[in-house]
């Protein structure tokens, strides 16, 4: 004789299929608006930039656009929370031939520093750790290269290998200029020992370009190091609340020998970094130009999409103020961005003028993120809209490249001649 089933038993588990079933579309239970996995069209270019560039620079956008678009959206979200990366993208990005940006020459592509702006922004209109990856191998470590460039950057051009760049210590980030990691001098080469913090691309890089205080000379020099080298080691940085699909490592060198032809011939002092951040320092500035416009875009689609009281969030008033300071923001962050591209090409740029647009635009920045999250409600806090994970994202790219207080100074001393990085003597001997 056959039992019956009981109803309730019945009833909870078609409950609990329901809920665990992999063909269930949660969108279609709860619908509310689309995800940034299908990216929303570009809506922030407002007072038609586009127009500034040249059919070469368009395409190139498009280009990077279209790939960033079709390759990292639909995954990012999943990554960032994860705190992975992505590997199978990394040739998607080599295929889009903007690695080494300006250089010219062994496999790069030498673009205007305008187009590798603009094609800074829209690799961080999508996800601001793919453009910090890119950015590490190419506008920092990539540009550091000098005597070896046959040998190393025709391969990091098409992302073949990977390159990192480090100079941050554990007890050295605005005051890089003190960093204590040695490099001495021996038979054939140099003896590295110390420890760099915060570094990109660290755990997996191919290539690390790192900066040591010669022991002879106590200036800062640069170094080559292959990765898997005797006395390297770099372990992952966890629990991030941002960049979390970047690999920011700890690096530990343990008497590494580095051969004196991995030496770089031009790094000879602090000075001669500096320049290479001023450079790279224009790039990071469209960073948060292109994370903005990705959250303006997102917002902008939500809002029409997005129902409450009978009606489209976007018919509300106070929403289209805000919405419209986001677009103003952009707007202004782009032509200071494009200004600095051009003083730069024109070989009028300051570091004063690099460290103000970083600075300022970051700030514009922030806001404009705090504007989004306000807008998208509760959804703001989901990394599937991804206004949240910008609101994480953009908080490292405030603090790297120097703070936002840190080129302030630089832009302050600039303007008046006084250097006000130190404290008074005077006030350092009364804490004493």
């Amino acid at each position: 004789m056959t039992v019956p089933p009981n109803q309730d038993d019945v009833k909870k588990n078609e409950r609990t299929n329901y809920f665990n079933s992999p063909a269930l579309d949660v969108s279609l239970a709860f619908p509310q608006a689309t995800p940034a996995s299908t990216f929303p069209p570009c809506a922030s270019d407002y007072y038609q930039f586009d127009d500034l560039l040249t059919p070469e620079e368009q395409a190139m956008r498009l280009r990077v656009r279209k790939c960033m678009e079709k390759d990292v959206a639909p995954i990012m979200a999943e990554y960032w929370e994860k705190a992975e990366f992505p590997f199978q993208i990394i040739p998607k990005l080599g295929a889009l031939r903007i690695a080494g940006g300006t250089i010219k020459g062994y496999g790069c592509p030498g673009l205007s520093i305008t187009a590798s702006a603009f094609a800074t922004a829209e690799l961080a209109r999508v996800d601001a750790s793919c453009s910090t990856f890119v950015l590490v191998h190419s506008s920092l470590a990539m540009l550091t290269i000098e005597a070896q460039k046959q040998k190393y950057l025709p391969s990091l051009a098409e992302f073949k290998t990977v390159a990192c760049w480090g100079l941050t210590e554990p007890d050295y980030g605005s005051d890089a200029s003190a960093l204590r990691t040695t490099a001495t001098k021996v038979e054939g080469g140099w003896i590295l020992e110390g420890q760099k913090r915060w570094i990109g691309n660290s755990t997996f890089a191919d290539v690390l370009v790192i900066f040591a205080r010669n022991t002879t000379t106590n200036q800062i020099n640069g170094f080559i190091i292959k990765k898997n080298a005797p006395g390297l080691a770099a372990t992952k940085i966890e629990n991030k609340i941002g960049l979390r699909i970047v690999q920011n490592g700890d690096i530990l060198l343990n008497k590494v020998f580095v051969p004196d032809e991995e030496r770089l011939p031009g790094v000879n002092s602090f000075q001669d970094t500096s320049k290479v951040l001023a450079v790279s320092r224009v790039m990071v500035a469209w960073q948060p130009i292109g994370l903005s416009m990705g959250v303006y875009d997102m917002c902008h689609r939500y809002l029409k999409e997005r129902k409450q009281f009978g009606a489209p969030l976007a018919a509300f008033q106070i929403n289209q103020e805000k919405l419209v300071r986001m677009l103003g923001n952009v707007q202004a962050m782009v032509l200071i961005g494009w200004r600095l591209c051009k003083l730069y090409e024109a070989g009028k740029m300051t570091p004063g003028h690099a460290s103000m647009g970083k600075a300022w635009i970051t700030l514009r920045a922030r806001e404009t993120v705090a504007l989004g999250r306000e807008l998208l409600g509760g959804n703001g806090i989901l990394s599937d809209f991804l206004v949240a994970k910008a609101f994480g994202d953009l908080e490292p790219i405030y603090t790297f490249e120097g703070t936002y207080d840190i080129n302030s100074l630089v832009t302050g001393r600039e303007v008046t001649g006084i250097a006000s990085f130190k404290p008074p003597a005077s006030s350092q001997r009364s804490r004493l």
